[in-house]
């Protein structure tokens, strides 16, 4: 059996947010279990890009300082670490997301120390799975005593739902993620990529910032959504399960999560987790959007969803209006399907790994269904539903 810990936590004042942590982690054993004087332990935060805080797409900077507080107190030398996606004049832009998502501040304040994994250098790895090439990962993952998984609640366009498990992708530096893309466009095959990266890198805990999350289309165009949760486990597929189902969503229903429990990278069975801390039962987010092409293909039912997909499939499409030509979607782009000075796509390129869409700062990247009758039987299902 699983463990997972529910605490409601209203907002990001520091008192609460060490209290709320600390209180959870003694339904564990204590602090002492995981963490001991000198360790160093590495916080992996959310940063997919150059997002603030009160975006809801990263981890929030002060649910990073409440950590980095409790890990002082205890003695630890704590690192805050990660590699933001997509590319601005060809390269990853995390030294400005760590700034703008105010880890940069946060850090020199407490005495911390941050981890571009960018600039770290990395260490090769022989994945498990059918991936025929060498993985590297970012070194500080393998220099740390302890690392902890700070994933955010939050929705993806793609693959409907991002939280612990998926956001080790992070781990993989700078621009090589595009490459990882392109070797496994389809959702089932890149979980295993992902499970890859969890057996290499071992994670000891995963303390979810659900506090302010995401809905709709995530994990970037979305919208804030006051969830009031922190979200802990040692598993972090069972994390995964139970924040899924808070949204409305099962594990058979994420395709990344589906290959996690094919893998028994943890449990997925909600009747094999125990639940502890605020909740005896999984709670309801109540009228949290969900990605419209997960509400599209879930209508019809899990065992048509396949078969259909391509029926409903939205592409994404950039809206002139709204673009800054930032050339973010160009260079993100793993199989550079975008035109430079047109920024129209190339669909018989394009792969759908919605990178672009995720990692566009002004959500000029749209998704739309060129199919009209997809179209209007998607409308007509929304409104029987409502």
């Amino acid at each position: 059996m699983s463990k997972v810990i529910i605490k409601e936590c209203k907002d990001y004042s520091l008192d609460s947010l060490m209290e709320k942590i600390n209180d959870a982690i003694e339904l564990f054993g204590g602090w002492n279990k995981y963490v001991k004087p000198q360790d160093k332990v590495l916080l992996k935060v959310n940063l997919i890009g150059p997002k603030t805080s009160e975006s809801a797409a990263v981890t929030h900077s002060e649910f990073v300082r409440a950590m980095i507080k409790i890990l002082k107190s205890k003695g630890c030398i704590v690192w805050v670490g990660d590699s933001a996606g997509g590319a601005i004049a060809g390269m990853a832009p995390t030294a400005q997301a760590l700034k703008v998502a105010g880890y940069e501040r946060v850090v020199e304040e407490e005495g911390a120390e941050v981890k571009n994994f960018d600039r770290e250098g990395v260490v090769a790895v022989q994945p498990e799975s059918k991936c025929e090439e060498t993985m590297y990962i970012a070194k500080p993952l393998f220099d740390a005593d302890v690392v902890i998984n700070l994933p955010k609640l939050k929705t993806h366009s793609a693959a409907f739902y991002t939280g612990a498990v998926k956001n080790v992708f992070g781990c993989i530096p700078g621009l090589r993620k595009a490459k990882y893309h392109r070797m496994a466009p389809e959702p089932l095959d890149f979980g295993h990529i992902i499970c890859d990266i969890h057996r290499a890198a071992k994670f000891h805990l995963h303390i979810m910032d659900g506090i302010l999350a995401m809905q709709g289309e995530g994990p970037t165009a979305g919208e804030p959504y006051q969830a009031n949760k922190i979200i802990i486990s040692e598993d972090p597929l069972a994390l995964d399960a139970v924040a899924a189902k808070m949204l409305g969503m099962n594990v058979e229903d994420i395709p990344i999560l589906s290959t996690a429990h094919k893998r028994n990278l943890g449990e997925g069975r909600l009747k094999n987790i125990t639940l502890a801390g605020d909740y005896m039962e999984i709670p309801e987010l109540h009228n949290f959007k969900l990605p419209k092409r997960f509400k599209s293909t879930k209508k019809l039912g899990n065992k048509a969803v396949i078969k259909v997909i391509d029926f409903f499939k939205a592409r994404p499409r950039i809206n002139s209006n709204k673009c800054r030509k930032c050339n973010m979607c160009v260079e993100s782009c793993p199989v550079q399907a975008i035109d430079k000075e047109t920024k129209k796509i190339n669909y018989d390129k394009c792969i759908e790994c919605m990178c672009c869409h995720e990692l566009c700062a002004y959500k000029a990247v749209e998704l739309r269904n060129d199919n009209l009758a997809a179209g209007i039987v998607s409308k007509l299902m929304m409104k029987r539903h409502n």
